[in-house]
């Protein structure tokens, strides 16, 4: 896999995952911290961010 600053962005830059449903969410980390972001599928409060490989 190629790593540049673009890619890079692209797949980890505010990327987070429900750690219910495995679902990928788009979304402001101050925003996940303070509780405002549900999952669209499951609704839960509970996320992390994607891990780098």
């Amino acid at each position: 896999m190629a790593k540049f600053a673009e890619a890079e962005a692209r797949m980890f830059k505010n990327v987070f995952v429900c750690k219910k449903c495995k679902t990928k969410i788009k979304a402001n980390p101050m925003k996940v911290i303070a509780g405002k972001i549900s999952c669209r599928r499951c609704n839960s409060k509970a996320l992390r961010t994607v891990r780098k490989k």
